[in-house]
C-alpha cells in the first residue's frame, strides 16, 4: 500500500483502515480528535438574513464564460502567479488592447466568449459540459448609480463549489460550499455607471471537500441560484431570529450591522396580531424581544399553515418576512407538533426540476410542481431535502404549503472526518444553513449527515455539528441518517441501531434497503425486527428500489414497476410492526441524475428509485405509498 493510501486511511478513521486491510489496533491508527472553536466564530461577517425580501438588482440572465480546466487564470506553471494574459478577472477590454499593439496577445477574452444563462448548472447548458468538473469563469456587466451614503452588497444564493468574486478587477471575496448563501460588500469597489463582475467557479471535489469527491448525485457545477446587487442604509438589519416557545411566548433576536448599530431602537410589528414592541440594541448592535403571544395567534400546522407578516424597523432600514409559529419536540418515542403527536408522512427529494435535462434551476413554479406531488399526490406532510440545503424558494414554499422539512448538510459517506479543513468547512455549512432558515416554521429537523461510518473521528466530527446546530437553534430537533447493522436471528432479520451518535440526536433515523441491496428477498422484509438501545423515535429516512417507468416484465423482476411496488408493500408492512417508528421518508420522489448509475438499459445515468420518472410519470409504487399515507392521515 502507498504512503498516500495509508494517510487517507488514517484521516478517514478505523472503519476505512480495516477496509483497506492495514491491520493494527484502532488506538494506534485513529487520529487525534480535532479541536473545537466556538460556534460564534463560524458566523459570517455579513449574514443578510431575509435578503430574498429586499429590493435589489437581479443579475440573472446572460453571462459569458471561459473554461479553465488547468486553472491558468489562477496560477501558471510551478505554482507561479497567473500570467496577465490568462487572468480572466482583469478589468480590461481585450479586443481594444490587442488593437493597440500587434505584439500584445491574450489567451482569453471574456467579452467575446460563449454565453450561458444564469442561474443554472453548466452541465445542462451545453453537451460538452455535461460531465465537466473543474473551473469556469463567468462575467457580465451591470449599471450602478450613485450610492449617496448607502452600502452595496452582492448576494449569492448558491454557487457550486468554490467561488472567487471580482468586481472591476478587484477580488471582493471567496466562498466554499455549493448550497448555502454568501454575501460580499462591494461599496468601495463599485463605480458609478458600468461595472464588471467576474466569478471563478470551481466544481472540483476532493479529500477536503463537503461532500467528498464520490457521491450518488450529479455534479451540477456553476451558479445554481440567483445573484443580486442589494443596497442598504449605512446601518442595516443583518440578522433576525423569531420563534415561538412552549410557554406561549414570542422571542426575537435582531442584529444590526453598521456604524450606528449600538443604542438603536428596533421596532417589531405583526399587524395581523396587533402586536408592536420596541427594544434597544446593546453595544454589539443586538436587540432582544420576549413577548406574550396574543390569544389570536394561530399555530402553524401542515393542515393549516398559517403565516404572519412580521416587520422590523431600525433607523432607515425596514425588513419584512412571512413566518409561522409552532413548537416541535420529542417525548419518549413520539414527535410532538404543537404538543400533539404527529406521524411524518414523507419522501426524500433531490434539488432537481422535472425534465430530461435538469439544470437545478429551482424557481417558484418548478418547486411547487415537485412539492404538490408530495402534498396532494402522496398525501404527505413531510419532505427530507436530500442531501444538502435546498433553495430558499423551496423552504419558503414548504412554509406556505404545509410541509414539514428535514434539512441536511452534505456530510456524506467518506468525508475527511479527521481532517481539520473538512471539519471547518462542514461546521461553516451547518452555520450558514441554520442561520438562513431558522425562521422557517416548516423546518423541524437539522440533519448532520447521511450514511457515515462510525469511528471516533466521525463521532466527534458529527457530534460537534449536532452541538453547533443546537446552540444556534435550540427550537428544533437534530437527526442524521444512520447505517444499520443487520443479521439473521432464528431465521429472521434483525436490524440494530447501535450508533454512538444517537446520544447526540433527538430522532434516530435509519436507511434500510432490505431486498434491494444484498441477498435478502422480499419475503424477508415484513417480519424484520428493529432494536435500539434508547427510547427515542425512529424515522425510516430512506428505503426504495429502482424501477424504469413503463417496464412491466411478467416475472416482476428488479427494475420493474411491479418489483418496486412489491418492495414498498413489504417495507410498509414492516414499518407497521415497529412501535417506536415516528415517520417515513422513502427514497425518492423522482428519478435523478447520477454518474454512478450506468446500466445501459434501465439507468443510463439516472437513479431510478423515484416514484416518478424524471419527467413526472407516476410509477405503480406511487399509488401504494399514497394509499398508505391516506390511511395514516385518516382520510
Amino acid at each position: 500500500m502507498t504512503t498516500t493510501s495509508r494517510r487517507t486511511a488514517l484521516r478517514l478513521g478505523t472503519a476505512f483502515t480495516a477496509l483497506l486491510g492495514l491491520g493494527g489496533t484502532a488506538a494506534a491508527q485513529e487520529p487525534p480528535l480535532l479541536p473545537v472553536s466556538p460556534v460564534t466564530a463560524l458566523r459570517p461577517d455579513i449574514l443578510m438574513t431575509g435578503a430574498i425580501n429586499r429590493d435589489g438588482v437581479d443579475l440573472s440572465g446572460d453571462w459569458t464564460y471561459s473554461k479553465d480546466l488547468y486553472q491558468t487564470g489562477k496560477t501558471d506553471i510551478l505554482g507561479w502567479a497567473a500570467a496577465p494574459r490568462a487572468q480572466r478577472f482583469r478589468d480590461v477590454n481585450v479586443e481594444a488592447e490587442e488593437g493597440k499593439n500587434k505584439y500584445t496577445f491574450f489567451e482569453y477574452d471574456m467579452d467575446r466568449g460563449p454565453h450561458m444563462t444564469l442561474p443554472g448548472a453548466w452541465n445542462a447548458a451545453e453537451p460538452e459540459l455535461r460531465y465537466y468538473d473543474g473551473l469556469i469563469w463567468f462575467q457580465r456587466f451591470f449599471e450602478s448609480g450613485p450610492l449617496n451614503g448607502q452600502r452595496a452588497f452582492l448576494r449569492f444564493e448558491a454557487v457550486n463549489y468554490l467561488t472567487e468574486v471580482y468586481v472591476n478587477g478587484q477580488k471582493v471575496g471567496s466562498h466554499e460550499g455549493g448550497f448555502t448563501p454568501f454575501t460580499f460588500e462591494v461599496t468601495k469597489v463599485l463605480r458609478e455607471g458600468k461595472n464588471q463582475i467576474t466569478l471563478g467557479v470551481d466544481s472540483t471535489h476532493g479529500e477536503h471537500t463537503v461532500p467528498p469527491k464520490v457521491t450518488d448525485w450529479d455534479i451540477y457545477g456553476g451558479v445554481t441560484r440567483p445573484i443580486r446587487l442589494i443596497r442598504t442604509p449605512a446601518t442595516y438589519i443583518d440578522d433576525f431570529y423569531i420563534r415561538y416557545t412552549e410557554a406561549g411566548r414570542i422571542l426575537a433576536t435582531v442584529q444590526l450591522n453598521g456604524p450606528d448599530a449600538a443604542g438603536k431602537p428596533v421596532v417589531l410589528t405583526i399587524a395581523a396580531l396587533k402586536l408592536k414592541a420596541t427594544a434597544t440594541t446593546d453595544i454589539s448592535g443586538q436587540a432582544q424581544f420576549d413577548l406574550k403571544a396574543p390569544k389570536a395567534l394561530k399555530l402553524w400546522t401542515p393542515d393549516a399553515p398559517t403565516l404572519y407578516e412580521a416587520g422590523l424597523t431600525a433607523g432607515e432600514d425596514t425588513l419584512t418576512d412571512r413566518m409561522g409559529f409552532r413548537t416541535i419536540a420529542v417525548k419518549g418515542m413520539q414527535v410532538l407538533l404543537n404538543g400533539q403527536p404527529v406521524f411524518l408522512r414523507g419522501i426524500c427529494l433531490h434539488e432537481e426540476e422535472f425534465g430530461s435535462n435538469p439544470a437545478r434551476r429551482i424557481m417558484t413554479e418548478t418547486a411547487r410542481a415537485l412539492l404538490t406531488e408530495v402534498k396532494t399526490g402522496l398525501n404527505g406532510n413531510f419532505v427530507r431535502l436530500s442531501h444538502y440545503p435546498h433553495s430558499e424558494v423551496t423552504t419558503r414554499l414548504c412554509d406556505e404549503m404545509g410541509l414539514l422539512v428535514w434539512s441536511e448538510i452534505p456530510v456524506y459517506w467518506a468525508v475527511g472526518f479527521g481532517d481539520a479543513k473538512t471539519f471547518d468547512v462542514a461546521r461553516r455549512m451547518m452555520t450558514e444553513n441554520v442561520l438562513r432558515d431558522r425562521n422557517r416554521a416548516s423546518i423541524i429537523i437539522w440533519s448532520v449527515g447521511n450514511e457515515t461510518p462510525s469511528t471516533p473521528a466521525r463521532n466527534h466530527f458529527m457530534g460537534t455539528l449536532a452541538d453547533d446546530a443546537r446552540a444556534m437553534d435550540p427550537s428544533r430537533l437534530i437527526s442524521a441518517a444512520l447505517l444499520v447493522h443487520k443479521k439473521k436471528v432464528d431465521g429472521v432479520l434483525e436490524a440494530t441501531i447501535d450508533d454512538p451518535l444517537v446520544a447526540k440526536l433527538d430522532i434516530m433515523s435509519a436507511n434500510t434497503y432490505t431486498a434491494w441491496y444484498g441477498n435478502d428477498r422480499l419475503e424477508d422484509v415484513p417480519p424484520q425486527r428493529w432494536k435500539a438501545p434508547v427510547s427515542k423515535p425512529l424515522i425510516f429516512s430512506e428505503f426504495g428500489a429502482d424501477a424504469l417507468a413503463g417496464y412491466h416484465p411478467d416475472d416482476r423482476r428488479k427494475y420493474s414497476e411491479e418489483f418496486q411496488a412489491d418492495f414498498y408493500r413489504a417495507t410498509l408492512a414492516n414499518a407497521d410492526t415497529v412501535p417506536f417508528l415516528a415517520g417515513l421518508s422513502p427514497w425518492i420522489l423522482k428519478d435523478f441524475q447520477t454518474p454512478r448509475r450506468e446500466h445501459p438499459v434501465y439507468q443510463k445515468g439516472w437513479n431510478r428509485k423515484g416514484l416518478l420518472s424524471e419527467t413526472g410519470v407516476r410509477k405503480q409504487a406511487f399509488a401504494v405509498l399514497s394509499d398508505y399515507y391516506r390511511a395514516k392521515a385518516g382520510k
